[in-house]
């Protein structure tokens, strides 16, 4: 391939991304409209906008966990694009867990644990000369992590991209984009691992959990730490397995009985089945008609007081869908 051949892939994969948050909006949208297992009680989620309270809403890292924000910018930001890539799917027969100085932690609690104390001691945080035995120490505990191997790829696969295409520091070739719409564009755009995309009756159906997550980390780091103005407000929302949880506690996501019973007795449902997608595009539509409906806030702001409220209903919540996968 030539240059002018790979530029012009370039910019077709660019123009393919320009609109993508339009896109999972619209296509989850699809979704919730033609749901067959899935539904949401727009009477009962009426009535829930009415008891939210936006002084609730907080960035989830806010509390500095581990000491995160005692290391510099630049390396707080090129650590969550590692940590952001492969946060996901802990579930398991046990539950992977590990022993941290707060006692025994799980799931991205974990990971942001044993991943953090490792790059702290790195002067450059750069996997590719870390062996897969090593990283398994990193995050050794009472069993392997779900997908160790793939995660392992990822992050070795992520450093290779930063240093190839980033001149080896991907902060300092995002520093000064401030807005979503670029930011969540460059991660899908050089980071395939990111891609997160469905297919419903014959339609694609595009999710981007990890990617959003990473955008809206990235921006409120920025925006706690340097102060700054930053613009995260076209973010739609990170369908995972906490929220949907949390929405079918509350009664505003239904599932037929079929799709109840197999939840219930925590069965695992595939990857692209109707069941998961369902799930996932009727989370994400619930998300976007809440924040329609309020003002001073915008969806990720809703994704993030609805993951926080998972802790509140704790105690009437049914078990979350089991779905292994590498997006969520």
């Amino acid at each position: 391939m030539n240059k002018t051949e790979e530029q012009n892939n370039v910019l077709v994969y660019k123009n393919r991304n320009a609109n993508m948050l339009e896109k999972i909006k619209s296509s989850c949208y699809y979704v919730s409209k033609n749901s067959r297992y899935v539904s949401i009680d727009y009477e009962k989620l009426d009535e829930y906008i009415k008891t939210i309270d936006l002084q609730k809403i907080k960035f989830w890292l806010s509390s500095n966990p581990y000491d995160l924000f005692d290391m510099k910018i630049d390396k707080i930001i090129n650590f969550m694009l590692l940590f952001d890539s492969i946060n996901y799917c802990f579930w398991g027969q046990p539950k992977w867990t590990i022993n941290t100085i707060e006692g025994e932690k799980d799931g991205s609690d974990a990971l942001l644990y044993a991943l953090l104390k490792y790059v702290k001691e790195m002067d450059k945080i750069d996997f590719t000369k870390v062996s897969f035995e090593e990283f398994s120490n990193v995050l050794k505990g009472n069993v392997d992590i779900p997908f160790l191997q793939e995660r392992y790829n990822t992050v070795v696969a992520i450093c290779n991209v930063v240093n190839d295409k980033m001149n080896g520091n991907f902060y300092n070739y995002i520093k000064d984009i401030n807005k979503d719409t670029e930011l969540f564009n460059i991660i899908i755009s050089n980071f395939r691992d990111f891609c997160d995309e469905r297919d419903y009756d014959g339609k694609k159906i595009y999710f981007y959990k990890l990617a959003q997550l990473l955008t809206s980390d990235i921006l409120h780091i920025k925006e706690l730490i340097n102060g700054i103005k930053v613009d995260y407000s076209n973010l739609v929302g990170c369908a995972d397995y906490k929220i949907p949880q949390t929405l079918r506690a509350l009664g505003i996501l239904k599932f037929n009985n079929g799709l109840s019973n197999i939840i219930d007795n925590r069965q695992i449902i595939s990857e692209n089945s109707k069941y998961e997608v369902e799930i996932r595009a009727n989370t994400i539509t619930v998300i976007n008609y809440i924040n329609s409906k309020l003002e001073n806030c915008c969806s990720i702001d809703i994704n993030d007081y609805l993951f926080v409220s998972s802790k509140e209903v704790k105690t009437i919540a049914r078990p979350y869908h089991l779905c292994k996968n590498k997006n969520y």
